[in-house]
């Protein structure tokens, strides 16, 4: 397919139903189906063909994609014209499934795409720049950057590639016509349905509300590279790797856009695990984003220009954001703040598929726990104790100090035990379950926290349980009586707590048919160690 050489005749190409495009487009064939090749974790070391290799420039493309997002744009104003060259494409109509609620926080869903083939990707894979030609498009690449709703905090959670999932009901994203739910390959709801389809998959699966996305083209990774002046990578031993094209010596190097691809594709170093390489890779994607934050290159005009340029030409957003000048420069200049602490970097947990050791799925409770730290990472302010009294706490109660009955007022059999656990790991110190009956005998329909006034305290600890229970539940003084209350042990329950708060106030914890979750603020071993830390982030010889 010719290069298009401006993004309106590009536009004009596709849109137009009389262009050669779109009689192409419009008598494709289905697009391939996805690579069944071995998840990375299963595969040998080689790595070096076609598919490999774009594979991986897809990871560091949708990573050059938040540099974008959440740098560049500082100079959204100075630099306008530059970013109307930003493709757009509205999927709204086509995502038929239900979508979770706002939560104030901001969730951008990247993609790494090969739809527009280009000269310059058809050097790092011959055979996909052919699918790419022909109509056919995929995705190796699939990240959620979960921005907190004070844009003082953000994580990107990546999804294998190979994780087996539930795939919702979706359009085609040829023909428009419904195709039925199944389990696959998470990034099959790409290759057939699009984004729309893989927003809805990533919502149903994680019940994550997408605010936005992005899609990113490999063509533009190499000119981002240079624009920003080269990237120092630190590396603990010589490299010389005929099948990544990669010599470098020990220590650290600059490196421009043609090694970047290099290093990024580097397999045969080090121990030559693939957990070892995306390790890599993460860092070497913090670089660029606190390279593309820093005030070195926002205050060059000439270099910004440039970075601008390079960026905004090789991706596609939904109209909301790309034309939402106050939330991109709102992201861009709490991006700053946010490269200040490191950015996260985390992998959902995952293990070998029962049913296919060459594929993957997601490991449960944690990769749930995940995905509720997201959810709950909303701005919740704390419940009153009582008209009179002020929501400010005398002193700050950690959960450990906060002794908790939980009642349940439903009539869902185990629901207090339920939230039970969810508090209790978080830290709460959960001393008895039970049952209350509201008046009439009916269902309770919202969450409430009661506490005894006669303890000076007793308002600052049900401060610090309301504030982590979803939604705000009402708070007042003066105890409720339970039924068939029982003592709660737990593994999960903090084993100093109990002599910590010896004497401490029993807060109560009514469930309602509202109740929706307890806020994860502490996740699994296998969530953290899978996370890039700002320390690694920032002097890491690998």
């Amino acid at each position: 397919m010719p290069v298009v050489d401006s993004v309106q005749d590009r536009r004009s190409a596709v849109t137009q139903p009389g262009s050669r495009m779109a009689r192409r487009q419009a008598a494709a064939a289905p697009p391939p189906p996805p690579d069944d090749r071995p998840p990375r974790g299963h595969r040998s070391g080689g790595g070096s063909g076609g598919q490999t290799k774009m594979r991986v420039l897809a990871w560091v493309s949708i990573g050059l994609t938040t540099v974008m997002v959440a740098g560049a744009l500082t100079a959204y104003t100075t630099y306008r014209d530059a970013f109307g060259n930003i493709n757009q494409k509205s999927v709204k109509e086509d995502i038929i499934n239900p979508r979770p609620p706002e939560t104030g926080a901001l969730n951008v869903l990247l993609v790494g795409s090969d739809t527009r083939a280009g000269q310059g990707n058809a050097k790092y894979g011959q055979q996909l720049a052919r699918q790419a030609d022909a109509g056919g498009k995929r995705t190796d690449t699939i990240i959620l950057m979960h921005i907190s709703p004070n844009r003082d905090k953000a994580r990107l959670i990546s999804f294998p590639r190979d994780s087996m999932v539930q795939i919702p009901r979706c359009k085609n994203e040829a023909t428009k016509q419904e195709m039925a739910p199944r389990r696959d390959m998470i990034n099959s709801a790409y290759n057939a349905g699009g984004i729309a389809c893989t927003i809805s998959t990533i919502e149903t699966l994680t019940g994550i509300r997408v605010n936005h996305f992005v899609e990113v083209d490999f063509s533009g990774f190499k000119n981002i590279v240079d624009a920003l002046g080269g990237i120092e990578i630190c590396l603990r031993t010589a490299v010389d790797d005929k099948a990544s094209k990669l010599v470098l010596p020990a220590g650290k190097s600059l490196l421009n856009g043609e090694k970047a691809l290099g290093y990024v594709r580097l397999r045969k170093y080090g121990d030559g695990s693939d957990i070892q390489r995306i390790k890599r890779q993460q860092i070497f994607l913090s670089k660029v984003v606190s390279k593309a934050t820093s005030s070195e290159l926002l205050t060059d005009v000439g270099r910004l220009r440039d970075f601008v340029a390079a960026a905004a030409g090789s991706v596609t957003m939904d109209p909301e954001l790309a034309n939402d000048t106050e939330q991109l420069i709102q992201i861009a200049m709490s991006a700053r703040a946010m490269t200040a602490n490191g950015v996260k970097f985390t992998t959902v947990p995952w293990g070998p598929d029962p049913q296919d050791p060459n594929r993957v799925v997601w490991k449960e409770p944690d990769a749930t726990e995940l995905f509720t730290s997201i959810k709950t990472d909303t701005e919740v302010t704390t419940p009153e104790p009582s008209a009179s009294a002020s929501t400010k706490p005398k002193e700050k109660i950690k959960p450990e100090q906060v002794r908790v009955q939980v009642l349940n007022g439903t009539k869902t059999v185990g629901k207090a035990r339920e939230v039970a656990d969810e508090l209790a790991k978080q830290g709460f110190n959960v001393v008895g379950v039970g049952n209350y009956e509201a008046p009439g005998g009916v269902s309770l329909a919202k969450s409430e926290i009661h506490y005894t006034k006669a303890a000076e305290t007793a308002a600052d600890h049900a401060i610090t349980l309301g504030g982590s229970v979803l939604p705000k539940p009402q708070a007042a003084s003066g105890k409720v009586p339970g039924t068939n209350v029982q003592p709660y042990a737990s593994t999960a329950t903090n084993a100093t707590a109990a002599g910590a708060t010896k004497g401490a106030p029993v807060i109560q914890l009514l469930v309602g048919e509202d109740f929706e979750s307890v806020k994860v603020t502490k996740l699994p071993d296998s969530v953290n160690n899978s996370t890039i830390t700002a320390s690694e982030q920032k002097n890491v010889c690998t």
